[in-house]
């Protein structure tokens, strides 16, 4: 009896004192966590710290939540806690600088009000059509004011980066200026001719540079950069006069920094493809001068970084590896570099190849490359590009490819005169003042909204929620290119795509191992069939209609064959997907049944030899 009191009293004692420990932790430390994560999301970056250490003034930040309507919606709830959490996690690293403030919108109550009055999103929550509010509103000492309409669950990776760069711009109020010259509709494409007129839709990166700096469309008949203006970006320059080439020249001869897209064939350029014509993008007198030159002719493939896709043809639509369409990981990037050191995936189409000229005396550093297993295609195979074919027939080039580039050094110009006067422009600069500072991206389809962003409607506003990193890419170059850097760890943090990288290997080789045997079918399927047609126009003597006995059960011999091969086809594209599913079930036994089948043994064993040692 004394022994089951004592029992009983000690697992009361433990649940009072864990009950009072969880009290006294949630008191004292409201804002220590251990962060378990691969990717440290629950931990402020460097970059971060920064800037809050460096605030200039108080920031106040209104956290808009419905909390009691959102009962019912545990996943809005339990995000809504994860974003107030990681706000007192800013004002307690901000050394007085940030001041918090939460507020619960019910309806017809001031702070419903205040959050209409502040441009925040309502969302109906339930069939009466009542609204939650979930956003940020922050304001700083002038009457400027930065907000987060609502705060998307999809964007939880981004969520550190979307706060810190709300307090950023209150911080700066001033955007840096950047210079835009492109050739495609990237500000939205305007309507047919015939068609009715339509809304325009801006590609998503406009947004994302938008949030960090002013943009300036300066056109592509340019003779002279503003002078305000320290960077600009250069988008698919095809078809620029010299005198626009002539004005880049210059504006990178005198210190101003570029960011320039270039093409061998850009999927982007419809009205290039339309009209049959090119839609390559190279302007060589500008590289040359640069120190770089790209392969015009021909597209980078790369087996190793190839994208899924889905393409009809045969029996059903088959899923199979893109090698033109590229989705680049960490080890494709240069680690060292700001730029792209911290990014996770970068996806790119039909790119080209950059080379370094020799004897220029410029620094060319590589910032993404393909693997060793590249190769380069004719871009004449593009027209009406076959993934399939193109997989079939791929063959390693055995050496890694320069997709993008950093350019450095004193540069010459591209012009030895200046190919038109401006009375407004400054004197002919023959050699850069300085180093010049440019970076070269063999690709324009990466901007693109299809090849890195899901575009979904919320409540009639257009979300852009990135599934690669092309965004920031851009955004990271602009702001290293301008000589500000606090913002691209945090954009950099966060993987929007996890894939099992060693089951997509596994998955390639046995695919292409499959696709070696379906070739080899299909030759033979080709011969029986020329066969079958070589005898049909051999009409036997005297007769034009019908064939000699040998000729016809020579054509059902063929015909049988064809009939097999059809089948032995049918059978590797089964075999294919039957290898795979069963990939896919070991790889699922071995992370959900294996380990716990291993724990119930060992503790089955473990149970066995107590019971041993007590009977013994």
């Amino acid at each position: 009896m004394n022994k089951r009191l004592y029992s009983a009293l000690g697992l009361i004692f433990i649940v009072v004192l864990l009950l009072a420990i969880n009290a006294l932790a949630s008191a004292l430390f409201t804002s220590s966590r251990i962060d378990m994560t691969s990717s440290k999301f629950y931990t402020l970056a460097d970059g971060t710290k920064n800037i809050l250490k460096n605030l200039p003034e108080t920031i106040t930040l209104r956290f808009f939540f419905s909390d009691k309507l959102a009962v019912n919606s545990p996943s809005l709830t339990n995000y809504a806690n994860r974003v107030r959490d990681l706000l007192e996690e800013f004002e307690s690293n901000s050394n007085g600088k940030i001041k918090l403030l939460v507020a619960d919108p019910e309806p017809f109550s001031d702070e419903e009000d205040q959050a209409v009055q502040n441009r925040l999103q309502g969302v109906p929550i339930d069939s009466a059509g009542t609204l939650v509010y979930f956003g940020l509103v922050g304001s700083g000492g002038t009457d400027e004011k930065e907000i987060i309409p609502f705060f998307q669950i999809d964007r939880e990776q981004s969520l550190e980066y979307d706060i810190t760069r709300l307090i950023y711009n209150l911080s700066r109020p001033e955007k840096k200026p950047v210079g835009i010259i492109s050739t495609l509709p990237i500000e939205g494409m305007p309507p047919g001719a015939g068609m009715p007129m339509r809304p325009a839709t801006e590609w998503a990166v406009l947004n994302v540079m938008r949030q960090t700096f002013s943009l300036r469309f300066l056109g592509t008949d340019v003779d002279q950069v503003p002078e305000d203006i320290e960077v600009i970006m250069v988008v698919h320059p095809r078809g620029l006069s010299d005198k626009t080439l002539y004005a880049i020249d210059q504006f990178a001869l005198r210190g101003g920094r570029v960011l320039m897209f270039v093409d061998p064939l850009a999927e982007e350029d419809m009205m290039a493809r339309q009209s049959g014509g090119p839609s390559e993008s190279n302007p060589r007198l500008l590289l040359d001068a640069w120190g770089v030159e790209m392969d015009g002719e021909n597209i980078v493939t790369d087996i190793q970084s190839a994208t899924r896709v889905t393409v009809s043809g045969g029996l059903q639509p088959q899923s199979v590896d893109y090698v033109a369409w590229l989705s680049l990981k960490p080890s494709n990037f240069n680690r060292e570099d700001f730029i792209a050191g911290g990014l996770d995936q970068i996806n790119m189409a039909t790119p080209g190849a950059l080379k370094k000229k020799e004897g220029t005396g410029l620094t060319v550093t590589p910032l993404i490359e393909t693997s060793d297993r590249a190769a380069l295609v004719s871009n004449a195979l593009f027209q009406s590009p076959n993934p399939m074919e193109l997989l079939k027939t791929y063959k390693s080039g055995g050496s890694k490819l320069m997709l993008a580039a950093r350019i450095s050094g004193k540069a010459k110009s591209a012009f030895p005169h200046a190919p038109v006067k401006v009375d407004s422009a400054p004197a002919h600069l023959a050699e850069a003042k300085d180093t010049i500072n440019v970076v070269v991206v063999a690709d324009v389809d990466m901007l693109a909204d299809r090849f890195w962003v899901d575009v979904r409607n919320f409540f009639g506003q257009r979300v852009a929620i990135p599934r690669a990193n092309n965004g920031t890419f851009v955004v990271n170059a602009l702001d290293n290119l301008s000589g500000s850097s606090d913002l691209i760890g945090l954009r950099s943090r966060g993987v929007f795509s996890r894939p099992f990288e060693k089951v997509k290997e596994l998955q390639r080789e046995a695919e292409q191992r499959y696709l070696d045997k379906e070739k080899e079918l299909r030759a033979k399927l080709e011969d029986t069939e020329r066969k079958i047609k070589e005898l049909q126009t051999q009409k036997q003597a005297g007769n034009a209609v019908l064939l000699s006995s040998e000729q016809r059960q020579e054509m059902e011999n063929f015909r049988a064959e064809q009939v097999r091969i059809r089948k032995d086809l049918r059978g590797v594209q089964h075999e294919l997907r039957k290898n795979i599913e069963s990939l896919g079930s070991q790889l699922k036994f071995i992370n959900i049944g294996l380990v716990p089948v291993i724990v119930i043994i060992l503790a089955l064993v473990i149970g066995w030899m107590r019971q041993r040692r007590i009977q013994a």
